[in-house]
């Protein structure tokens, strides 16, 4: 998955840094200098919000640098904080949000060189920041294993990317998000200063790169928790009424004997913009995308009963030539309508365990043909509960902030994805303390992707 086509070219700009002393303090690292190429790279899938697209689209890093090693990283983060520049890490540049948008420019650091499987173990598995997502499950499967969850866009991002841009995905009506305790194992991180230092954090300490979006370190490996490799079944069900689809899922996500990977109600007319898929989506009818074990497969469909009609039900599939289940939910599902109308966006909501499916009902009848629901089935602090991307039929911000406050008055957790800043994206509209506090630690100037932690203050000097 590729973001748009950059099709606005404008002119170079001179840095405002000591780029050809940077250059010469990493001698022979590999880097990129052609600025179209340079800009191009400096971009993710932030165009998913037309408010963010209009504040990012000329966002640029001056320089991209490809470490080829751990060493390399050293060597760049010193040269930063030497020469006081800002640096930014970046992998496969699959976010939503401009995570890995340089907004001061600086250094890109791409840090998808950084492939290797350190060890894996039964349940364990230690790796480089830059190996996919895919790759890293090829490698496990073998020995019964693979991550225990992953984001729709498995096939191209990263672990490091995952880690510290995520929260959850695929596989989180099981698991939690990587915010659950036991997601996150452990993370080896370089400090941003003149003389860098390798950190390794572990249980609750490796928390504090998570979904930081690159501003707590340079993560250069981590340790994950793996999760049975089941043989899983894609099934697509078709309901008439939405919240009989919602409803049926939360059932299969309540289910503990059931084992599930994917629990996804969509309503109608969403599916209708899913390309291939449309033959397994009956007009008008809202469905529920599931990833089922084999072995559960006669209880799953034992739970949905006559409420719906199973459409689709094959073995899961993610290699070349096949677009996998998975890549049709959680914010994937947003992509597929984007396609082919650039009008729409979407939101990012949490809500409460303790009321859901009443919850669920009052947001729906709030905003009818304007905010089209689609869930995402998840445990949360040990409860089952919902996120959700809905579709939203945009107009202007200032009713997009209307429908966020509305949600929000009415319990309706939203993590905003049309702000750049951590703060400003987090559903407590703050900054971790943790995070904040290991900032100052390791990036003491402020030079990592600066602007994405509005509290931090740096140091003077």
């Amino acid at each position: 998955m590729n973001a748009v086509p950059d099709r606005k070219p404008r002119a170079v700009q001179p840095s405002r840094y000591d780029i050809a002393g940077f250059k010469a303090d990493i001698a022979d690292i590999p880097l990129i200098d052609e600025p179209q190429v340079v800009r191009k790279r400096s971009r993710d899938f932030f165009w998913y919000s037309p408010i963010l697209n209009a504040e990012l689209a000329n966002k640029s890093a001056d320089i991209i640098v490809c470490p080829r090693d751990e060493a390399d990283v050293v060597r760049v983060a010193a040269a930063c904080a030497k020469r006081r520049i800002p640096l930014t890490v970046r992998a496969a540049g699959t976010g939503n949000y401009g995570q890995a948008v340089p907004l001061e420019g600086g250094v890109l650091l791409d840090i998808t060189a950084l492939t290797a499987i350190e060890w894996q173990r039964p349940g364990a598995i230690r790796v480089q920041a830059g190996a996919r997502l895919l790759d890293i499950d090829v490698a496990t499967r073998p020995s019964g294993y693979e991550l225990r969850m992953h984001p729709s866009t498995k096939r191209s991002a990263t672990v490091g990317g995952f880690v510290a841009g995520g929260s959850g995905g695929v596989g989180s009506v099981t698991y939690g998000g990587l915010r659950e305790p036991g997601n996150i194992l452990a993370a080896r991180v370089v400090t941003v200063e003149e003389e860098p230092r390798i950190l390794e954090l572990r249980d609750d300490a490796a928390q504090k790169v998570n979904r930081a979006y690159g501003t707590t370190g340079i993560i250069t490996a981590l340790e994950m928790p793996l999760a049975p490799a089941w043989p899983w079944i894609d099934v697509i069900v078709a309901f008439d009424d939405y919240m009989e689809a919602f409803q049926a899922g939360y059932d299969v996500a309540l289910a503990d004997g059931v084992v599930k990977k994917l629990v996804t109600p969509i309503s109608s007319p969403i599916p209708s913009y899913f390309g291939a898929l449309k033959q397994h989506c009956p007009a008008g009818k809202s469905i529920l995308i599931c990833m089922i074990a084999e072995a559960s497969l006669g209880p799953f469909k034992a739970i949905i009963g006559a409420r719906g009609t199973v459409t689709y039900e094959a073995p899961s599939e993610e290699g070349p030539g096949t677009v996998p289940l998975y890549e049709y939910t959680w914010n994937h599902t947003t992509l597929q309508w984007l396609k082919s109308d650039r009008s729409i966006t979407y939101l990012q909501c949490l809500f409460p365990h303790d009321r859901l499916v009443a919850s669920a009902r009052e947001m729906i009848a709030r905003f009818p043909d304007e905010v089209l629901p689609h869930h995402e089935f998840i445990r949360f602090g040990g409860r089952v509960t919902a996120s959700a991307l809905p579709i939203l039929r945009y107009t202007t911000p200032e009713r997009l902030n209307e429908i966020i406050a509305l949600h929000e008055e009415a319990g309706v957790m939203i993590a905003n994805p049309h702000v750049v800043s951590l703060e400003g994206g987090s559903r407590h509209k703050r900054a971790d303390a943790d995070q904040l506090g290991f900032k100052h630690e390791v990036d003491p100037y402020g030079l990592l992707n600066p602007g994405k932690m509005d509290s931090f203050v740096a140091k003077p000097g």
